[in-house]
């Protein structure tokens, strides 16, 4: 493992610097360390594995797996799929933060923890995973960014989630841009990320090293979520792709491709308004949609090299033979495919997540096929640490798949369906959207299931999902959708999304007084609302109406 480890070092040269030194990164000689300790035993008894979880923002899992993973340098990543188990088909169970982290979090589906959008997660006394494990003698701890529970985000971002089926359209996001920091020796893009990553590897050192218990170290990175914009006015949102020379060089730019775009006539009504909603209707130029995406890349690579820091850290502190290390994402990155930037949408760069493994009783150089999802994590810890997982949960463990020590205790892997589900009840997108996903089919239907149009798309022919086969193949639609509504009564639950976004919404105008119509015309859509504030507050009174149940 070593020697491997020393190959891909001096292959990649390496991008991430030590914790103490931003203008280097490791070398050969820096990774080289003794044999790792022997696994600590109590009475004879074998100590449970450490675990340390290292989720970012914003990663499109295709990166990892798939041809366009060599459009970025991504060594850490691409050096724990060789010394573990890659997950080629993982997906994200909601594609937008909070609502993607109460799942992975309770390993519960959306609508179970009614967590319908970046306002709306979990209780913060919600029972967790690393608080069973912490329970069973698991000494725990989490860095950066958590984002599983209630009351975060902006105020112009819950207004915009609560009145998205306003019948209006109004530009809530700036521009997709892109700013480079134009110095070759720019490391640390980030900040807050290297800090909460320089944390975490100060915690393995100070308290992880020298501990008598096993570990689960959690690291939540913001990367590669784009930057704040506040070019776009007081209430900007983040449509900014942001690097360095440094990064930017980790990209090879004549891989990168340019997405095939419908004809804004063309396009399915909910993602017109996506686009619309995102900035995006505007022309382009294909040099610009290339930064956008070439800056996005840059930035994953930066993110590699966090994780890689931490994995470093490990083999360093003797504690890699012992320690399960996870790497996933909350969700993707559209990057201007489907004339998009950010998530919320059920397409592949929006969904597709990254989920890497590795560790003792983990296969090495494995990939696996079967659809998973983040509610997958949750069983999966307990799985690690030999607890048995509560029997209400939406997920199934992953170490059947991934570890042949775990194949004949857990009997999931016949259990285990062939779909996931993903829904997503947020802003950017004007009804509750759902997708029922199998290795080759991408079924999405929204709200009740008749007032819009369902999406079908067969991924084996159809990767770029340009082409909507619902209508060419009614009766397989509908024997999908029958599938769907067994798993979840999706009408039922948009009308209690609709209900909700009401009731929020006429709490928090309730709570401007009298000064409601100056505070509602300067969010984030100001500069459309301002033409013609009496016609918008006219169309949100009207749906207050419509949408009393």
């Amino acid at each position: 493992m070593l020697l491997l480890w020393v190959s891909v070092v001096a292959a990649s040269t390496l991008a991430a610097p030590t914790p103490r030194v931003l203008t280097s990164v490791p070398t050969a000689t820096a990774i080289v360390s003794p044999t790792p300790r022997a696994v600590k035993a109590k009475a004879g008894k074998v100590q449970a594995p450490n675990v340390v979880l290292v989720v970012s923002d914003s990663f499109d899992g295709r990166l990892a797996h798939h041809p366009e993973s060599q459009v970025v340098k991504l060594p850490f990543i691409d050096f724990m799929k060789m010394q573990g188990t890659s997950f080629l088909n993982a997906y994200t169970n909601s594609p937008i933060c909070c609502p993607s982290r109460a799942a992975m979090w309770s390993g519960l589906f959306t609508h179970l923890t009614e967590s319908w959008n970046n306002f709306k997660g979990l209780d913060p006394n919600y029972i967790t995973w690393m608080d069973v494990m912490e329970k069973h003698g698991y000494q725990t701890q989490k860095f950066g960014k958590i984002d599983y529970t209630s009351g975060h985000h902006s105020i112009s971002n819950r207004v915009e989630a609560w009145t998205r089926d306003v019948a209006f359209l109004l530009r809530q996001e700036g521009r997709p841009m892109v700013n480079l920091i134009p110095n070759k020796t720019e490391i640390r893009v980030m900040e807050k990320d290297w800090k909460n990553t320089d944390s975490a590897i100060n915690w393995l050192k100070k308290e992880a090293k020298n501990s008598t218990k096993p570990f689960v170290l959690y690291l939540g990175l913001n990367l590669p979520h784009p930057y704040p914009s506040p070019s776009s006015g007081e209430n900007y949102g983040s449509s900014t792709f942001h690097t360095s020379l440094y990064w930017l060089e980790k990209v090879t730019h004549q891989a990168i491709k340019i997405p095939k775009w419908l004809p804004l006539s063309e396009m399915h009504p909910v993602d017109y308004y996506s686009s619309y909603t995102k900035n995006c209707t505007g022309e382009f130029t294909d040099k610009e949609i290339k930064n956008i995406r070439a800056y996005y890349y840059a930035m994953c690579a930066e993110t590699d090299a966090m994780l890689g820091e931490i994995v470093v850290t490990l083999r360093q502190l003797e504690l890699l033979k012992n320690t399960v290390v996870i790497y996933t994402a909350d969700h993707g990155e559209l990057a201007m495919e489907h004339r998009q930037f950010y998530k919320m949408s059920m397409y592949e760069a929006s969904a597709h997540i990254p989920l890497v493994m590795m560790g003792p009783g983990i296969k090495a150089n494995q990939q696996v096929s079967n659809v998973v999802s983040l509610v997958d994590i949750y069983p999966t810890m307990l799985g690690i640490a030999g607890i048995p997982a509560p029997r209400n949960l939406s997920g199934y463990s992953l170490l059947p798949l991934s570890s042949e020590r775990f194949k004949n205790v857990h009997q999931a892997h016949n259990l285990r369906p062939s779909w996931i589900l993903s829904e997503f009840h947020g802003c950017n997108v004007n009804a509750s959207t759902y997708m029922l996903l199998t290795n080759q089919w991408k079924y999405i239907t929204y709200s009740d299931g008749v007032s819009v149009l369902p999406q079908l798309f067969d991924l084996s022919t159809d990767p770029d999902e340009l082409i909507n086969v619902a209508t060419k193949y009614p009766d397989f639609t509908s024997s999908l959708d029958q599938r769907l509504r067994s798993i979840i009564n999706y009408p039922k639950v948009s009308a209690s999304v609709h209900q909700y976004n009401k009731e929020q919404f006429l709490i928090w105008r309730e709570s401007t007084g009298k000064n409601y119509s100056n505070v509602i015309a300067n969010l984030r859509w100001h500069q459309e609302w301002l033409k013609q504030p009496s016609k918008y507050e006219n169309a949100i009174n009207q749906w207050l109406k419509t949408h009393t149940t």
